[in-house]
């Protein structure tokens, strides 16, 4: 057994040391924040409580296997219920489609937008089961460490279109313009683009129809504190407000981590669950990387970032259109993406992500409040955009949007307001160009072609989260887990 070192307290790291530790080594979490979750941060402010960080959990199963590896069950520790429908989507004029479990409402819903999709529709569904068997089932908890492994698979992409963008995938059974946006967004959830993002992302929504779309009891945050527990019991030591300065490197291997205490830590295994190229360019000095330098580093694509506003009222909207998961797209769909990820310009209008977690649960709020946030996917900080002057017109175009449509006198009755921009992933999360998703999930940028779950550059540094191989999302993200926990034993059984 080896003493094994997880910076970094988000889903991967936390899902990393569980794993790691039921396996009977010796595990300890740095994390620079005052408290575990990582992404998945819980904001709290005067009785107010926002989930910064995913709030869509898919394949809920998985954390099921996460505490079956320790030997314990999942839900004595937080409970999952279904979300109903998946997604409210609205677009620019009003129309909606709510996206769900029950394929008949679907098609219904089709049928009412336009009729003649709905056997598009059925076969757009018949046709995503063979990519998520391969692209997920078979393919999502292996490691591409070897070209050859990329080859391997290479036939099958061929045969399943991975080379189509999931946008003009979904066009090739969809014809109505909204529908055509309702069933290729996904991409956006992980960073990617759906114009760019290869087709085998279509898995997503074959994914969601097969096990469903949840939220827990208490909200996301729920999970980190129910996994903070299970950490504990497995004798897991965890350092809050202890960030990792720099990696300790001897030749090809990494022998602990400096903190920005002036302490150090030794260990056998270090497994990081920051971002990858903040990794590799600000926690390892470059004379000792041959691979990952500054330039290659800024030659890649990254992700888009985003525009968060977090808001407490004084006053409920429980009779709005709204449910838990809204989608609300503006009148430009390639276009704004266009924008956002080609031009990298902030554009005037926005498409916008709505969590109203209150449909549920009313407890995120005092009495008679509401809390909730929306979300507005913009360029990363490559674009040299100036967020000291951008975020107040930007945030007020946003509530004056939803004020007229879907929120009545808002900002009336605004008393808790935080906002994040991408100048908050780049300083808070340490996300290189404020990418809030790491490297963007292109084809060339996906599978052998992503950063790997071992180190191409040290013998034992382990990549887990949104920056490695399978990608960002939960599922990706507890994959890769699984992966570096396989990688770690046969690197053990090897010594």
């Amino acid at each position: 057994m080896s003493t094994v070192i997880v910076i970094g307290a988000g889903f991967g790291g936390l899902a990393a040391a569980v794993r790691l530790a039921a396996r009977g080594h010796d595990v300890h979490i740095f994390e620079k924040q005052d408290k575990p979750g990582g992404k998945a941060y819980v904001l709290e402010v005067d009785g107010f409580r926002f989930d910064t960080g995913p709030t869509v959990i898919t394949a809920p199963f998985m954390f099921d296997d996460l505490w079956r590896a320790a030997g314990r069950r999942r839900e004595e520790y937080v409970e999952f219920r279904p979300c109903h429908p998946f997604y409210r989507i609205y677009d620019h004029t009003g129309r909606r489609f709510d996206h769900s479990a029950d394929e008949a409402a679907v098609l219904r819903e089709i049928e009412r937008i336009n009729p003649a999709d709905v056997e598009g529709y059925r076969r757009f569904l018949a046709s995503t089961r063979p990519i998520f068997e391969k692209g997920f089932v078979e393919l999502a908890d292996k490691p591409f460490l070897h070209f050859r492994d990329m080859l391997r698979v290479t036939p099958d992409l061929i045969r399943l279109r991975s080379f189509e963008s999931v946008y003009r995938y979904v066009s090739r059974y969809i014809k109505d313009d909204f529908l055509r946006r309702c069933f290729s967004f996904h991409p956006l959830f992980i960073g990617g683009n759906p114009f760019y993002a290869s087709s085998i992302y279509s898995m997503v929504h074959y994914l969601e129809r097969e096990w469903g779309v949840y939220y827990a009891v208490g909200g996301t945050g729920a999970i980190v504190d129910a996994l903070v527990r299970l950490l504990r019991e497995l004798g897991v030591a965890i350092h809050l407000n202890a960030e990792v300065r720099e990696l300790i490197v001897e030749g090809r291997r990494i022998r602990g981590v400096a903190l920005a205490d002036g302490s150090e830590y030794r260990a056998d295994i270090v497994v990081s669950n920051a971002d990858v190229a903040h990794t590799y360019a600000d926690l390892i000095a470059p004379r000792y990387r041959r691979r990952y330098t500054d330039r290659r580093l800024r030659s890649l694509k990254y992700s888009m970032s985003l525009v968060v506003i977090y808001l407490g009222t004084r006053r409920t909207y429980h009779d709005a259109p709204l449910v838990r998961h809204n989608i609300i797209f503006g009148p430009r769909y390639r276009e704004l993406l266009d924008d956002i990820f080609i031009h990298k310009r902030v554009a005037e209008d926005f498409s916008l992500y709505l969590h109203m977690p209150s449909r549920d649960e009313p407890d995120v709020a005092p009495p008679g409040c509401d809390a909730f946030y929306v979300l507005s996917p913009v360029p990363n900080l490559a674009s040299q955009a100036d967020w000291a002057s951008l975020a107040r017109p930007y945030r007020d175009a946003i509530i004056a949007f939803l004020e007229e449509r879907f929120l009545p006198d808002l900002s009336k009755n605004i008393v808790v307001e935080r906002i994040a921009d991408p100048r908050y992933f780049q300083r808070r999360q340490n996300n290189y160009f404020g990418a809030a998703f790491a490297f963007e999930p292109t084809l060339l940028q996906s599978a052998w072609f992503r950063p790997h779950n071992r180190s191409e550059e040290f013998d034992n540094l382990y990549f887990v989260g949104a920056g490695t191989h399978p990608g960002a999302g939960l599922p990706g993200v507890l994959s890769s887990a699984l992966i570096v926990e396989r990688l770690v034993q046969q690197e053990c059984v090897g010594r």
